[in-house]
């Protein structure tokens, strides 16, 4: 009986595109591609595009030509659409595993005890055909003996055809066959600046950072990259930080859409973004104790005025409450704002972040809990019902300075109105076929 202990990375493949995909099945095998807030850069890429030799990050105006050659779709970023569809696949995951650690939007770990499993890659087939099933997903499972060791795994679950969507490391030759494959910029928790001082000493791929010497490990990589080359060795040592659900600060910020001049159209933009924050805030039963209000121009616009400050403001008593962070952020964009100049950005960030159980009272401000059950009803309606189905008024509703997300999909999922409509036989059955070029929007 084996009673080794296994990690299996679940990544779901190209995950926003894949969303996009579920609801158009046309677009299946077409290439397709995501982009971010404000339509700015490349964030997701089917394989296809992967092929054009589109990159990550890169500004959408220089693929825009070459898009519009191979007929590529192009999204605006979906967020409500892809958070709805992760959760979905982790209520699955948790379903089928006890321990499941959610590790971001599209990956989770699991923890495989090798005694309840003959053979792991069947079960690891089994769990990816659950998830396609349940919710439509194409995901890919890696499974080795430490978390470092999986994520090598998966890799080779996603590129190579003979895996199908799963890979198992449960051998020390399986391991080094794979790690001598993996270059060390490969390797988890291996950043750019590690990567160009081992391979001044001639460490280019897994294999070689595994058998590295550990007092020059340390001295170079610090005791994080020990850990690192203790797992490539089969050692779990890196354990998934509970606190990152705790984050020690918060932020809400986007660029406009257009550049904004008027104070109203910030004072609405930072309402906004001060709502979205304190919900945030109130998911992970936080408080804050300070907010910090940044207002900026364009940079790049070198020909324009040029404006950039921040504000700190510390609050008498740390609070959760939309109303207690909205008041002082909006005196202190007053405070900020100066005329003459095109803004590019507003935003605001928390900190002093302390868990709500432990709130210290002052004894000469306002209780700032009193509303604490208005802000529960109202997170609950906006789960319920979709993001600002209540909301501040001064959030306003036009959002004119709001970001472009001129090909957006519909909220499929999440909103009444968007549900897909079905209709065998009917002329909305033809709508659907690509015509020529690049198709952009929904």
């Amino acid at each position: 009986m084996n009673t080794q202990k296994f990690f299996a990375l679940v990544d779901c493949n190209n995950f926003y595109v894949s969303c996009e995909r579920l609801f158009r099945p046309e677009l299946n095998n077409r290439p397709v591609l995501v982009l971010s807030n404000n339509d700015g850069c490349v964030i997701a890429r089917s394989n296809e595009v992967k092929a054009l030799g589109v990159k990550m990050g890169t500004p959408y105006f220089k693929v825009r030509g070459l898009a519009q050659r191979h007929g590529v779709k192009v999204f605006s970023s979906n967020y409500s659409l892809y958070g709805d569809l992760s959760h979905r696949v982790m209520d699955v995951l948790q379903q089928l595993e006890p321990e499941v650690e959610i590790y971001s939007i599209d990956e989770a770990f699991l923890m495989l005890p090798g005694s309840r499993f003959v053979d792991l890659a069947s079960h690891c087939h089994t769990i990816r055909e659950r998830v396609r099933q349940c919710v439509g997903i194409p995901v890919s499972l890696g499974v080795a003996p430490t978390r470092t060791l999986a994520k090598v795994a998966n890799q080779f679950a996603k590129k190579d055809p003979a895996c199908a969507g799963v890979c198992c490391l449960e051998t020390p030759d399986a391991i080094d066959h794979l790690l001598v494959q993996t270059g060390v910029g490969d390797v988890w928790g291996i950043g750019n600046r590690s990567v160009e001082k081992l391979r001044r000493r001639g460490i280019v791929n897994g294999l070689q950072l595994k058998q590295a010497d550990d007092d020059w490990i340390r001295r170079q990589l610090t005791v994080s990259g020990l850990r690192t080359v203790m797992e490539l060795r089969g050692v779990s040592c890196i354990e998934i930080d509970d606190s990152r659900a705790q984050k020690r600060t918060l932020v809400c910020s986007r660029s406009f859409g257009r550049p904004v001049k008027d104070l109203p159209d910030l004072r609405e933009a930072l309402s906004s973004y001060v709502s979205r924050v304190a919900e945030k805030l109130r998911a992970q039963r936080s408080l804050a104790s300070s907010l910090h209000v940044f207002l900026l121009t364009n940079r790049f616009r070198t020909d324009l005025p040029q404006y950039s400050r921040t504000l700190t403001l510390h609050l008498p008593e740390p609070g959760s409450s939309t109303p207690h962070l909205l008041r002082p952020a909006l005196k202190g964009l007053e405070q900020l704002f100066k005329t003459g100049y095109l803004y590019q950005k507003v935003g605001v960030m928390l900190t002093g972040l302390v868990p709500a159980g432990q709130r210290q009272l002052s004894l000469f401000t306002a209780n700032a809990s009193s509303d604490t059950e208005l802000m529960t009803a109202m997170d609950q309606i906006n789960r319920r019902w979709g993001r600002d189905t209540l909301c501040y008024g001064g959030t306003g509703r036009a959002k004119t300075w709001a970001g472009r997300q001129s090909f957006c999909s519909p909220a499929y999922t999440t909103r009444w109105e968007d549900l897909p409509q079905v209709g065998a036989g009917s002329e909305k059955c033809q709508e659907n076929v690509l015509p020529d070029g690049i198709i952009e929007g929904s």
